[in-house]
Formats: structure tokens, C-alpha cells, sequence
């Protein structure tokens, strides 16, 4: 009886140890989890600090951040005032007018307004476009971190090793960044089987950007992933997300308004190559040469995901499989318009991180194939084989060797990738347009032209930075080129004929069509034609002059000066 209870107060001290021995396995795993999550925050943040603030502008190649920030100071003071949302009133003639306006980035501008209580407007776009930008990347590092793939730490460098063009758009004061969060947290919820939380989380990402379709995307691969895994249709992921996008739609303050311009943009990046009015250069394809040059780290990335990807084992290639596929997509429409550029990379990434996993564990094993039990249930469960004979052993270091030196070596040439690549992205950032640009322009319409009326901008992405600076008045056309041409095709084809300088009677249709006494135009070769067009018609005259614009007025009879 004594060995009885001997026996049994052993086995309590022995399963007392091995709880405590695996509580403080699981204290260290976690430890070292928060200890790589710090590293990369702490990588990834420099990373982005240091291209934001390459130059003072709100970043970067186009002037949106510039209506985004001024947008989302706005609808603060609507909502201190009581009038929230604000009328949209400073494109009258585009499908943004103050009847039709939709914000499709609300929940983005909502986001960035605690931003706009810093006095500096452009300082509050920057800051925001850093923290946001690094967020998405965070992310999508901290997904590699969360399933415990193997060396997080190359992963991450292979994730700053993201090409030129994705920092670029990614350190715009834009809604991307956000969209990517919320891309890897709808995979999350995929990977966990918590679909109920997809529907909230499709609602406010439908609140936030038009891209929320991709969630979508990333659910019906899951569904199909699933049925090819362990060969079960789970219907659940959609009908949550269904049930989140069309609650969105509706429990929204711009409905049904924002079912109209959804569809409006889907035909647009539908239709890329079929634009009847020259759009923004990112909605256009790469040359092969270019996105090959451009995305050299990615399209290495995807090539390791397709040889190292193993359906032999179909519940581990799961994942693999759902990165395989969601990746592929992205590639693709990356190669029709250079804009998801700022989406296709890191996805890339994760899917030749998912894809190296089991060949990292140790199940694509050659060698010493073990017949026994115990060798089996080791090799199921991902661990090395049990058989430590000096052959295997000796084989196993040098595979762990092997694996090391790769490593290493790619480790190394991640780092010069990023170091020039970040060199060469900052060089482009600093290449910025001045923020103070058109401040002098606009100072000058806001203290010589009465409130409320139109002023003609001759280029449409001008709108932004004038905006920023001068809500005063309203402006021909604005944020995109299409709004212009959807709401009035006519109007669209006669503004084009006016800036590109074709316009035998440009006085006329921008007084009595666009109803606009001043134009603003930029100095840029653009405008050339428009500008001795205009002089040589004797019905406009300078009455603001910089470097960077002008302001013309339009005179209701030719000017007996001599033309310039």
C-alpha cells in the first residue's frame, strides 16, 4: 500500500515538473515572440520614419494626402459644430458634387483626424502616412511571428525588402496601408476558424476603402482551400462576410449614394486599359522589363513559394496553398495596373514564408526514413527523427548547416537590397513637389475672388493641394478625371479640348460653361499649348505670376495689348 501511495506521489512530482518544465517553455516562447514583434516594430518604424521625412511635402508623387488630411480636418469641425458630415461642395460639375458626394474613405478620415488636432496640417499627414504605413507592414510581419514560421527575423528583412514603388505608395496619406491591415487580419480570422468576426470586420473595412473586396477574394480561396484540404465546403466565411459588406453599404451615411460610386470604381479598375480620358500613371500596366526589375524580391519570393509549395500533406499545405492562390491574384492584376504594386509584395513574401515551413520543420525529409512508431508519430508531428546513429547525425548537421549558410547568405543580400533600395526610394521621395507650391496662388484667389465661385484648374490633380489651402472656392475638376467624365461626358470632352489648348474659344466655355472668371494653371510643359493658346486669343491676362503657377483672368472682351 505504501508503494501504492510512493508511486503515486512520484508520478504527482513528475507531472508537476513537466507542467512547470512546459509553463516556463511557453513564458520563453512567448518572451521571444515579443522580443522579435519589438525588433521588427523598432526595424520597420526607422524604415518608414526615414523615407516620410525625406522631404517636408505630404508624401508622396501625387497631391491626395493633401485633400485627405484637409477632408479629415473638416469633418472634425462638422462634428463639432453639429453638421456632420459636411456638404461636399467644391466639385459641382463630377459625380462628387454636394448631392451625389460619397466618401469612400470615411473610416480612413475618421482615423486620421486625432492627426489634425497638430497646428501644422502637413505635419499631422505625415505622421499619420508614418504610423499607418508601418502598421501594414507590422502586420503582415506579425502574422509570421503569430504561426511561429521559422526565422522571423529574414522574413522580415525580406519584407523591407519590398520594392521601390510599394514604399513609395505606401508613404502616401492614404487609405492602402489601412487596407492591408485589414487584409491580414481578415486571413487571421480565416486561419483561426473565427468567422463570425469577419462580418464587423468586412463592415469597417467597407467604411474605410473600396477594396474591400478583396476580403471577399480571401474568403472564397479559404472555402476553396478547405474543400481541397479536408474536403468539407465551409460556406460560413462568406455568409459573414456577405452579411458585413451589405451591412456597410447600408448602415452608412452616404447610402445608397456609395452603391453607385462602387460600381463606378469597379468598372474603372475593371476597364484599366480602356480609359477614354488620361488617368493618373498608376492605373497603367509595367513594362515586362520594369516589373521585373522593380519586383525582383517578390518574384524571387513567389518562385521559392512554387517550388518549396508540398500538396503531399494536404491539412499543413493549407495555408501554403491559401497564400499560393491569394498571391498569384494579386500578381496578376499587379502586371494590368502598377497600383497594387502596393499590395502584391508582401503578400508575396508570406506566401514563400508559408511555403518553406515544413522543409524548415523537417517534413520534406530525405533522410532516414524511419519505419517504426515513434519515428512515424515524430515525423507527423514535424519534429526530427528520433534514430541519433553517427550517420544521421552527421547527416542532420550538415542539412542544419547547410541551412545556416543559406540563410545567412540571404540574409546578407536582403540587407544590401534594402540598404540601396531604401537610398534610391528617398532620393524619389525628396523629388517632391514643394508643399507651399500653390500657397502663394491661392493666398492671392482668397483675398481677390469672392467666395463660392468657380475657378477653372487646368489639371484635375491640382485639386488637392489647392484645397488644402483654399476651401473658399470651387473647382472644375478634381481627384480623379473621371468623376468629371462620368457625371457629364460633354463637359469632360470640352475641359480636355480647353487645358490640352485645342479650344478655338476657350474664353467662352470656361465663362459660360464651366462659369469661371480665373483659371489656375501650373507651369509644367502640360500646359504650354493651353498657355500661348490663351495669350494668343487676347482674352486672358496674368494677374498672378510664381514660379511653380499662375493665375489668369478671363476677360469679357480681347485685350487690346499686344499678345504674348
Amino acid at each position: 500500500m505504501q508503494n501504492v501511495r510512493d508511486a503515486g506521489v512520484a508520478q504527482e512530482v513528475e507531472s508537476s515538473r513537466h507542467n512547470h518544465s512546459a509553463a516556463r517553455l511557453a513564458a520563453s516562447e512567448s518572451a521571444l515572440q515579443a522580443l522579435y514583434l519589438a525588433a521588427g516594430a523598432a526595424a520597420i518604424g526607422l524604415m518608414f520614419w526615414y523615407l516620410q521625412f525625406s522631404t517636408r511635402a505630404v508624401c508622396c508623387g501625387d497631391f491626395d494626402g493633401y485633400y485627405h488630411i484637409k477632408w479629415s480636418r473638416l469633418l472634425w469641425e462638422g462634428i463639432t459644430s453639429g453638421e456632420f458630415p459636411p456638404t461636399f461642395v467644391w466639385l459641382p460639375f463630377t459625380t462628387l458634387n454636394p448631392q451625389d458626394y460619397v466618401d469612400h474613405h470615411f473610416l480612413f478620415h475618421i482615423l486620421q483626424i486625432p492627426f489634425t488636432w497638430f497646428s501644422d496640417l502637413r505635419m499631422a499627414a505625415k505622421v499619420s502616412a508614418w504610423l499607418f504605413a508601418s502598421l501594414a507592414v507590422f502586420s503582415c510581419y506579425w502574422l509570421i511571428v503569430r504561426n511561429q514560421l521559422r526565422y522571423p527575423l529574414l522574413w522580415l528583412l525580406a519584407l523591407l525588402a519590398c520594392p521601390a514603388d510599394f514604399y513609395f505608395r505606401m508613404n502616401m496619406s492614404k487609405a492602402p496601408s489601412i487596407s492591408i491591415v485589414f487584409m491580414v487580419a481578415g486571413i487571421f480570422l480565416l486561419f483561426e476558424g473565427k468567422y463570425r468576426w469577419l462580418a464587423p470586420l468586412a463592415f469597417l473595412y467597407l467604411w474605410t476603402y473600396s477594396m474591400f473586396v478583396m476580403l471577399g477574394v480571401a474568403a472564397v480561396v479559404w472555402t476553396g482551400v478547405l474543400w481541397w484540404s479536408e474536403r468539407r465546403i465551409e460556406w460560413r466565411p462568406i455568409l459573414w462576410i456577405t452579411i458585413g459588406i451589405a451591412l456597410g453599404f447600408i448602415i452608412n451615411p452616404y447610402f445608397p449614394d456609395n452603391m453607385r460610386l462602387f460600381y463606378e470604381h469597379a468598372l474603372m479598375k475593371i476597364k484599366t486599359s480602356d480609359f477614354t480620358t488620361r488617368v493618373g500613371g498608376e492605373w497603367y500596366p509595367y513594362g515586362s522589363w520594369e516589373i521585373l526589375q522593380n519586383c525582383f524580391v517578390a518574384f524571387v519570393a513567389m518562385f521559392i513559394g512554387y517550388v518549396a509549395f508540398n500538396p503531399t500533406d494536404r491539412r499543413r499545405a493549407a495555408r501554403p496553398l491559401f497564400f499560393l492562390v491569394f498571391a498569384t491574384v494579386l500578381l496578376i492584376i499587379t502586371a494590368r495596373s502598377r497600383r497594387w504594386v502596393e499590395y502584391w509584395p508582401p503578400f508575396a513574401v508570406l506566401f514563400a514564408a508559408f511555403s518553406l515551413q515544413p522543409y524548415f520543420d523537417g517534413v520534406r525529409r530525405s533522410l532516414n526514413p524511419s519505419s517504426d512508431t515513434a519515428a512515424s508519430d515524430t515525423s507527423a508531428a514535424g519534429l526530427p527523427p528520433l534514430d541519433d546513429s553517427p550517420e544521421v547525425v552527421t547527416d542532420r548537421w550538415y542539412k542544419d548547416w547547410y541551412q545556416l549558410t543559406a540563410v545567412s547568405v540571404v540574409t546578407v543580400a536582403l540587407g544590401t537590397i534594402i540598404f540601396f533600395s531604401a537610398r534610391w526610394t528617398a532620393k524619389d521621395i525628396r523629388g517632391s513637389a514643394a508643399p507651399e507650391q500653390y500657397r502663394g496662388a491661392t493666398q492671392w484667389i482668397r483675398r481677390n475672388v469672392p467666395k463660392g465661385e468657380m475657378i477653372f484648374n487646368t489639371d484635375w490633380d491640382d485639386f488637392p493641394m489647392l484645397f488644402f489651402y483654399d476651401t473658399d472656392h470651387r473647382y472644375a475638376s478634381g481627384l480623379d478625371p473621371t468623376y468629371l467624365l462620368d457625371k457629364n461626358p460633354e463637359l469632360s470632352r470640352a475641359y480636355e479640348d480647353v487645358t490640352l489648348g485645342r479650344e478655338p474659344n476657350m474664353a467662352e466655355v470656361i465663362r459660360d460653361r464651366f462659369g469661371a472668371r480665373y483659371v489656375f494653371t501650373d507651369k509644367t510643359d502640360d500646359h504650354n499649348n493651353f498657355y500661348r493658346s490663351a495669350m494668343d486669343s487676347g482674352r486672358f491676362e496674368d494677374v498672378y505670376l510664381d514660379e511653380h503657377c499662375m493665375v489668369l483672368r478671363v476677360m469679357d472682351e480681347p485685350s487690346t495689348k499686344d499678345t504674348k
